[in-house]
């Protein structure tokens, strides 16, 4: 039976270099945490769910030819069915985040001109627009067309719920970052800068280190 440590996977990363499986789960792994404890939504990593896929229909043949009662059938079946829990866990927060936050997300990314630089992927594009349209539709039917006509205006601008950039998050700093700048809650200009050492974890406001968090220089945990 194949292992999926050992199993090379082309192309997978965003430098087009050759990773293996083990390595694919283990950054895909790491953007589901991120995602479920981020207050944004986060780029999404279709190439690695596509990958995991592809690779999970790899483990399923090779159980196929396994005999019943070999005991590695039972093993890997169970590492077959923690993968498949991730990755629908990750693409369940994902639908959630971008319903929540449907029309600020479809007004950030009308800004974008670099498609690299885009947070959803086409797929999940598509869906906040059908989304928005359905609510937008929903809105009309259930409480506009029974107003004055002057207060029918539908605004989605205002509807738009903005995720907290300002909550807290737990994270490990992966390679040292100094500098960063930590703005003063309180408003009376008492900013700081912060130096982050690999190794050390931290409870910090999510906007000052996002950029760190895109960059792959700390992990949230």
């Amino acid at each position: 039976m194949a292992d999926h440590d050992d199993d090379i996977i082309e192309g997978s990363d965003e430098e087009g270099e050759e990773m293996t499986a083990a390595e694919v789960l283990q950054k895909l792994e790491e953007a589901w945490r991120t995602e479920l404890v981020s207050p944004n939504l986060e780029p999404h990593h279709g190439d690695l769910v596509d990958c995991m896929l592809d690779q999970l229909k790899q483990m399923t043949k090779n159980l196929e030819k396994c005999k019943k009662h070999d005991f590695r059938v039972a093993v890997h079946k169970m590492e077959i069915d923690r993968i498949r829990f991730m990755i629908c866990s990750y693409l369940r927060t994902r639908l959630r985040k971008i319903e929540q936050y449907t029309h600020y997300l479809l007004e950030r990314e009308e800004k974008i001109t670099d498609e690299s630089m885009a947070t959803i992927s086409p797929e999940e594009l598509r869906y906040a627009k059908e989304y928005a349209a359905s609510l937008e539709s929903h809105f009309q039917t259930l409480v506009l067309q029974h107003v004055p006509d002057k207060i029918q205006a539908f605004d989605a601008t205002k509807m738009g719920v903005k995720p907290n950039l300002d909550a807290y998050v737990f994270l490990k700093v992966k390679q040292d970052s100094s500098g960063v700048l930590v703005e003063d809650e309180s408003g009376e200009g008492r900013d700081e800068e912060v130096d982050l050492e690999e190794g050390n974890q931290h409870l910090i406001r999510y906007k000052p280190i996002s950029h760190l968090l895109q960059n792959g220089n700390v992990a949230l945990i």
